[in-house]
């Protein structure tokens, strides 16, 4: 596990890359922080990918030029507006991986939060293989997601942030494209349940009561279908590095 420089359009993203033990090649994941950024929780989830059997890695969105303070509103921005320099940082953090030998060439997606809903405006692309959004806010134009690759999404019933249909709505739109999806509202889980950052016990409770709040059973079961998921939909074909390479 190291910190990285992602070479980006704009400017030069840290990054932190988790590395499987053995040897690859193996299929990539891109991992994108919520609003609180490049943290140790978001750092654990990097890591847990890699111990699953795939190379992850996790930039930094709030790099770029300008203020610190700039960056944070411009990338809040992009997520709602589907435009913006986060978008070529989280496809330069793609082209990071597929560009390391040890990558197969197959490369998911998984966000969380403000995370999630890029991971949303992605998924039509065509350039990632599987997204994994947890507690998403939809893009404007949600029917582009007829055109998703699989995904593979998580929510909680008590959200006070995400519309409390956007699970419904997502399944909805994901069976009319007949993307291959697993789509999951967890009844007793909150907002962030499967983000597990430090805070003092105060600001937990108050957090809990207010629907924003780490929930180890929810969580788990999420990470077990998004690991399944990935499994399916990003195993390598046993062509992707001779592809890769003649690109």
């Amino acid at each position: 596990m190291s910190e990285v420089t992602i070479p980006a359009a704009e400017s030069r993203l840290r990054g932190y890359l988790a590395v499987p033990d053995g040897e690859g090649p193996w299929p990539g994941v891109v991992v994108v922080h919520d609003v609180l950024g490049m943290t140790a929780d978001l750092r654990r989830i990097t890591d847990r990918f890699a111990a699953s059997g795939y190379l992850a890695i996790a930039p930094s969105l709030y790099d770029g030029p300008g203020p610190k303070i700039k960056c944070v509103i411009n990338t809040a921005r992009s997520h709602f507006t589907g435009r913006g320099l986060s978008y070529g940082n989280l496809l330069a953090a793609r082209e990071f991986l597929t560009a390391d030998s040890r990558c197969t060439g197959r490369v998911g997606l998984a966000g969380f939060c403000m995370g999630a809903g890029f991971c949303l405006q992605l998924a039509p692309g065509g350039l990632f293989d599987a997204a994994a959004p947890s507690y998403a806010i939809l893009p404007n134009d949600v029917d582009q997601l007829e055109q998703s690759c699989p995904v593979v999404g998580s929510f909680g019933a008590r959200v006070p942030i995400v519309a409390s249909d956007t699970a419904e709505k997502l399944e909805a739109v994901l069976t009319r494209g007949e993307v291959p999806h697993d789509v999951k509202k967890y009844p007793r889980a909150g907002h962030s349940f499967m983000n597990e950052h430090p805070l003092p016990a105060p600001i937990r409770l108050v957090a809990g009561i207010a629907g924003i709040a780490y929930s180890a059973p929810e969580a788990e079961d999420a990470w077990q279908r998004i690991l399944a998921f990935f499994a399916d939909h990003l195993a390598s074909t046993g062509s992707d590095r001779d592809a890769l390479d003649r690109i």
